[in-house]
């Protein structure tokens, strides 16, 4: 198994359910791991940071929402499918806000499940690609990002050089490099890529707040 590994969590100490939620989740093609506590999954290193958890809510010890907790304070940032045979309107609330991907009732559907997993794997694949990205984006100059910002608000070439003081052949550079840095192929790719940033909180929006 290697860090690029999807695994879906099964988190739930009914022994026989925890069991058939796994076969059902490996024969549509997962790989999955079980455990029948919330401790016994905080104490469980795991070999892939990929992946998403089907969680119980009322567990013995810390209760499913509480490892949502104890998850979050840690950093990670696995995508939460809460399972439960009964729960009242605000703890469903409560988790949702908290994050949580869905909320399903036991007994679950196959396909509803399976639909919720497809969706935290999906979730859990566009974190990572925005931390990528944003990871990119910190490798930026302040110029490179002055013209990106300017860049992707159409201005043009000879517009950016006006604006920032410096030579066009310059801002072809600088453009050059932010493209290379945050692997945009084409101005929409480079625009869709500023999109999901300005999304996270990075970059401004507003271009005046790169003047120097």
């Amino acid at each position: 198994m290697n860090s690029t590994t999807s695994i879906v969590h099964v988190v739930d100490d009914d022994d026989s359910y925890r069991i058939a939620l796994q076969r059902l989740l490996k024969a549509a093609g997962y790989q999955t791991r079980a455990y029948a506590s919330a401790g016994e999954f905080l104490m469980t290193p795991r070999e892939s940071a990929r992946g998403c958890v089907v969680l119980d809510l009322h567990l013995p010890g810390p209760s499913g929402l509480e490892l949502q907790e104890a998850l979050s304070l840690r950093g990670e940032k696995l995508p939460i499918i809460f399972i439960s045979g009964y729960a009242t309107i605000p703890v469903s609330v409560s988790a949702m806000k908290a994050g949580a991907i869905d909320f399903l009732t036991k007994p679950v559907k196959r396909d509803v499940l399976l639909e919720a997993v497809e969706a935290a794997m999906t979730r859990a694949e566009e974190m990572r690609s925005t931390e990528a990205t944003s990871r990119q984006y910190q490798g930026l100059t302040q110029r490179e990002r002055d013209v990106l910002v300017r860049v992707v608000g159409g201005k043009m070439n000879k517009e950016i050089a006006a604006e920032l003081g410096i030579a066009e052949r310059t801002v072809k550079a600088h453009r050059a490099h932010v493209m290379q840095k945050l692997n945009a192929n084409s101005l929409p790719e480079l625009v869709q890529i500023s999109g999901r940033l300005q999304h996270n909180g990075v970059p401004p929006s507003n271009p005046s707040a790169y003047l120097i």
